[in-house]
């Protein structure tokens, strides 16, 4: 079960970056940071607050749990990590082509891989291992294929800001699996509607400051810096990652699930990003990519029959 939530998630991902990237196009970075921090909280807050004064929700998937500072201290710590990982993330997307974005935020699993097997010694049998090998074959390939568009990976400044998302990301995969655990297997036990509703509350608070900060700034900034223009796409990127998280969360609180794997799984989002920027937004050197996302596919259908 939890195999295919994973496969659900990477399909909403798939559209939350492909939502993003139209955001942000020719958009100022920072307010359309805040906008999704303020409209995941809208989602959110009202089930905070169904849960915590009314029994609406009890027993349900939706139901959040509540905890002490204990708790909390957590959830703002990981709250912290994937902010500074979007930053990041949302710079970079706006200045790359998606179909180069997509690739280089796959190469998260083996990175999530290494970090499961030195921290949680999770171990992969061979089917697994074919499909994390294939995967990264086909990653190189397609970081390899962004260079005829002109993009010098070693020197490219928003190659970087895209590298330090994906290793601040993987920070934050590998937290959860630690705030997900049950404390008898040296875990926290951390409700996992109560991580993914604060952790937004948080995020926002953070992008309120910084928000804030930014506009103060920006009056003492030359003439024609970008400005930012309202795109009804902005509110998809909270429903799509509100969406894919919920997924995520639910799929890493099952019995048995393995970080390592469904972190690779979501990755597969590169294929709705992919198809997204082909035909949206009409990228170039498709086909080189295309070959080499086939073996991202084939990777991971390896991985499904690994699972079972």
């Amino acid at each position: 079960m939890w195999i295919l939530l994973a496969f659900v998630s990477a399909a909403l991902l798939g559209l939350y970056d492909t939502s993003k990237k139209y955001s942000l196009r020719g958009n100022d970075v920072i307010p359309v940071l805040f906008l999704n921090t303020l409209f995941c909280s809208a989602i959110f807050l009202p089930l905070i607050l169904l849960s915590q004064y009314t029994g609406l929700l009890d027993g349900s998937l939706f139901y959040v749990g509540s905890g002490g500072w204990d708790m909390h201290r957590w959830i703002i710590l990981k709250s912290s990590i994937v902010l500074l990982s979007w930053v990041f993330g949302y710079f970079a997307i706006a200045h790359l082509p998606l179909t180069i974005v997509g690739p280089v935020n796959a190469t998260r699993p083996v990175m999530t891989l290494v970090g499961a097997m030195i921290v949680f010694g999770e171990r992969l049998n061979g089917w697994q291992w074919a499909g994390v090998s294939l995967a990264v074959i086909s990653l190189f390939l397609l970081a390899r294929s962004g260079r005829k568009e002109g993009i010098d990976f070693r020197h490219d400044k928003w190659i970087f800001f895209l590298v330090m998302a994906a290793l601040l990301g993987t920070c934050s995969g590998l937290l959860d699996k630690y705030l997900m655990a049950d404390p008898a297997e040296g875990g926290v036990g951390l409700d996992r509607m109560m991580a993914q509703s604060w952790y937004n509350i948080y995020q926002c608070l953070m992008m309120g400051v910084v928000l804030f900060i930014y506009a103060a700034r920006r009056h003492r900034r030359e003439e024609g810096t970008v400005v930012f223009t309202w795109r009804w796409s902005v509110i998809l990127i909270s429903v799509f990652l509100s969406m894919a998280d919920f997924v995520y969360f639910y799929a890493l609180s099952l019995p048995g699930a393995m970080i390592s794997i469904v972190s690779m799984v979501r990755r597969g989002s590169v294929i709705v990003s992919f198809l997204c920027g082909a035909i949206l937004f009409k990228e170039k050197n498709l086909k080189a990519k295309g070959l080499d996302l086939c073996l991202v596919l084939l990777g991971m259908i390896f991985l499904w029959i690994g699972s079972h």
